[in-house]
């Protein structure tokens, strides 16, 4: 059974960071596309960032760029999100999931096959 998990989520405060890491178990992360979505409280779940099987192709929403890193370890099948200069909008769940499918339907469509089931942000002070 394809499982991704989720960790590396907690308390912050604003202006810190943090790192979470998706770990798949079951398959192999190296043919998928993996992306890291966002849910705040009440608001629907976003797009944060996209990385394509081989970390060549990455794509990240507005909100994230310039302080969000996306990468891959293939090799320890995990894929990884560092969150630098946090904000409180920033506070909620956060899910990687993946796809088989070419990589804009992740940064285009977030339309992905198998979810996590989230680890918890919150950027307070």
């Amino acid at each position: 059974q394809l499982q991704l998990v989720e960790s590396g989520g907690g308390l912050v405060q604003p202006g810190g960071s943090l790192r979470l890491s998706c770990a798949a178990s079951g398959f192999t992360l190296g043919g998928y596309t993996i992306g890291w979505f966002h849910q705040a409280p009440g608001k629907a779940r976003e797009g944060v960032s996209c990385i394509d099987s081989s970390g060549g192709n990455t794509d990240y929403a507005r909100s994230a760029k310039g302080r969000f890193t996306i990468s891959r370890d293939n090799a320890k099948n995990t894929v990884y999100l560092q969150m630098n200069a946090l904000k409180p909008e920033d506070t909620g769940v956060y899910y990687c999931a993946a796809t088989d499918e070419p990589f804009y339907y992740c940064s285009k469509y977030g339309r992905m096959d198998n979810w996590g089931k989230g680890t918890l942000v919150t950027v307070s002070s």
